[in-house]
């Protein structure tokens, strides 16, 4: 039934990592009974939802009559206000996704870079005072829009009026190419990024591969990408129904699925953080790529390690840096002990001694 079906492919979604599950489904009341259950299958799962919508008119879709920006905005309020209890804490709403294909017009043609920057701006203000006026923590905007798109529009300015984050629907030969572009995106706009679809392959793009050539670009996509602190989040697109698709229509998955999984669901290295006398030390700073932790008051971290991470670093205010291999690290717990930067003799020769009768114990 189509409930089961919903319910299969939200629990496969969750067991791949997933922390959102993104949802097209139009905003229109026709169709809330059905994104209805989809979110309510995906709270039991534990998963936020990500309304990656907009109102059927907007494109025209299903034979409904195209409407105005202006009525856009209107609608989304009423559709935020009237609908509390289907928002959560931690869920993100789009306006309008990709809202250069509706009724205002790709800006690479129609030259009005002003007008499409004020309707996002617009909208975005008026879905997040919606969601102030029902309670709700919901990240409001999170615009998907073409790189191209995103180029002439997203400049620092309107960056920072639509909360400092820039969503790209990307697709590229690549992996190396769209490294570089999320990159210079985000130096352009000076916000953060966010893959709202990536997927391979795309015939036209990446031409006719099977299933272990799927699997071959997206880790060395993820690999390039998961390094980028500028990244913030991968919506991969899509689960089934496509080219690109993680899952065969028989809920089988294809190894592609266990890639993006593993960065999904990363290990988490613990451990521990010294001086040279073994005293705990709090404040230091753990990396791993783009990922990082702050040790706490007993000088413990722990830290996301992704697949293809090779190196821990370690530094602290007047200590020196320490960088360690990570592939095959302890389970147990990682120890670290920094030295200062400048110890003078009389320091050297306490901690020798002390090292000597044992009263210390020293670990790299």
């Amino acid at each position: 039934s189509f409930i089961n079906s919903i319910n299969d492919w939200v629990g496969r979604i969750a067991d791949a990592g997933a922390t959102h599950i993104a949802i097209g489904t139009p905003y229109d009341p026709e169709f809330l009974p059905y994104m209805k259950l989809w979110v309510a299958e995906a709270r039991k799962r534990g998963l936020n939802v990500w309304f990656r919508g907009n109102f059927s008119g907007w494109e025209g879709w299903f034979g409904y009559a195209k409407i105005a920006p202006g009525e856009h905005i209107l609608l989304t309020k009423v559709f935020i206000r009237s609908n509390p209890d289907l928002f959560e804490n931690g869920d993100i709403f789009t306006p309008c996704t990709e809202c250069e294909n509706g009724v205002i017009g790709d800006p690479r043609f129609t030259g009005d870079v002003d007008g499409f920057r004020n309707f996002l701006i617009e909208s975005y203000i008026a879905s997040s005072d919606s969601f102030k006026s029902i309670s709700r923590n919901v990240k409001s905007g999170y615009f998907s829009m073409n790189g191209d798109v995103a180029r002439i529009v997203m400049d620092k300015k309107t960056t920072e009026n639509l909360g400092g984050i820039v969503v790209i629907d990307h697709y590229v030969s690549s992996p190396s190419q769209l490294a570089s572009d999320i990159t210079d995106i985000a130096t352009s706009s000076g916000g953060k990024v966010v893959l709202g679809e990536i997927g391979v392959p795309i015939p036209d793009i990446h031409g006719d591969i099977d299933i272990y050539e799927q699997e071959d670009w997206l880790n060395n996509v993820l690999a390039l990408v998961a390094k980028n602190p500028d990244l913030i989040g991968i919506n991969y697109w899509t689960a089934s129904g496509s080219s690109t698709s993680l899952w065969y229509e028989n809920g089988e998955a294809k190894p592609a699925l266990g890639v993006l999984s593993s960065y999904y669901k990363p290990e988490v290295l613990s451990g521990k953080v010294e001086d040279s006398k073994g005293r705990p030390m709090s404040k230091a700073k753990v990396m791993v790529d783009a990922k990082y932790s702050i040790s706490d008051n007993a000088g413990n971290f722990s830290v996301v390690k992704n697949p293809s991470s090779s190196k821990l670093i370690v530094s602290a205010k007047g200590y020196k840096e320490v960088s360690i291999e990570v592939e095959n690290s302890s389970k147990e717990g990682i120890f670290i002990v920094l030295q200062k930067e400048n110890e003078n003799f009389i320091y050297k020769l306490k901690l020798w001694i002390a090292d000597i009768f044992g009263k210390i114990k020293i670990r790299f």
